[in-house]
């Protein structure tokens, strides 16, 4: 019942702002997100590249309404890339792009300006030899995510999309993407759906995601697999041997502040492995969700403060 309650709690306003202006959250929050600015976030980069980590950078804020607001976190993007690569970082990174930020959800014309956008951040990534993947929100944003990409990938080959195996749909999707050779994350789902549309139990999830990893892994296309679950890198890493992919044919993606030690592990071990590190003032949605995914991580939120 808890993660279905803090799923609605990322969508309520009222919360957001009395969360927000709570200091003892914003010191919880650091865990999970890396800075508000863009010297915060380079400085974990350099640190996790500095342990064989790769990266994968996350300007928070979802649900843009305005041109103006989506042009400055297009610009956002365009700045951090540039000095990802005056930093010697861009070989090591990539950025992961929500749609809704650069102006998918403007109700006019919000598919062709996140596009323009999109392809501004994309042709800055090619630049500096960096990448580019389309984060993957609600239901309602899956189409045109994904046709986004199609798009994209005429003439940026490497943008990857994210597909969540909560929903329905998602085994139709990788088999329809399965030739494309498209960088794909596979990812459980983090947004509360209806019934209809997405999975609900947590075995059903499970199972899907299974299915999604056999998928993936059959296809053509670059499996970025990310979960925290044993378990799920176990079945990824057997799907991986059986279709004879090697170690530097896929990788692991984790969110940064989470399973620090299991990270540890696996990038001693050889394995690819890409952090998913987010940063900006806009943590408020991306944080309640976190919380929402893991029971350990709302422990951890309420025994910081009661520490104050």
């Amino acid at each position: 019942m808890l993660g279905p309650m803090l799923l609605r709690a990322s969508r309520n306003e009222r919360l957001r702002d009395v969360i927000e202006r709570n200091p003892l959250t914003r010191k919880v929050v650091t865990r999970f997100v890396a800075g508000e600015g863009q010297d915060a976030v380079l400085a974990v980069v350099h640190r996790l590249h500095s342990r064989d980590m790769a990266t994968t950078l996350d300007f928070l804020g979802e649900d843009v309404s305005d041109l103006a607001g989506a042009r400055r976190v297009r610009d956002q993007y365009v700045s951090l890339l540039y000095r990802l690569y005056e930093a010697g970082a861009a070989e090591l990174s990539e950025v992961s792009v929500k749609l809704s930020a650069v102006g998918q959800s403007i109700p006019k014309d919000g598919h062709e300006i996140a596009l323009g956008h999109a392809y501004q951040i994309a042709v800055a990534a090619a630049a500096v030899g960096c990448r580019m993947t389309l984060d993957m929100e609600d239901h309602t944003t899956v189409d045109s995510t994904l046709a986004i990409g199609d798009e994209l990938r005429q003439q940026f080959p490497l943008t990857g999309n994210v597909l969540q195996a909560n929903l329905r749909r998602t085994a139709g999707d990788l088999a329809q993407l399965a030739g494309s050779g498209a960088r794909i994350r596979l990812v459980k789902g983090a947004y509360r759906e209806p019934e209809s549309i997405a999975y609900q139990r947590k075995n059903e999830v499970d199972r899907a995601y299974r299915q999604g990893l056999h998928q993936l892994m059959a296809s053509n296309c670059y499996p970025m697999v990310a979960t925290h679950d044993p378990a799920m890198i176990r079945a990824a890493s057997d799907a991986a041997q059986r279709r004879g992919k090697g170690l530097d044919d896929w990788e692991i993606q984790m969110l940064y502040g989470i399973s620090a030690g299991l990270q540890a592990e696996l990038a001693g071990s050889g394995h690819a492995l890409r952090i998913y590190v987010p940063y900006g003032t806009d943590w408020y949605g991306y944080f309640m969700r976190r919380l929402a995914e893991r029971p350990a991580n709302v422990a951890f939120f309420l025994r910081a403060l009661a520490r104050g």
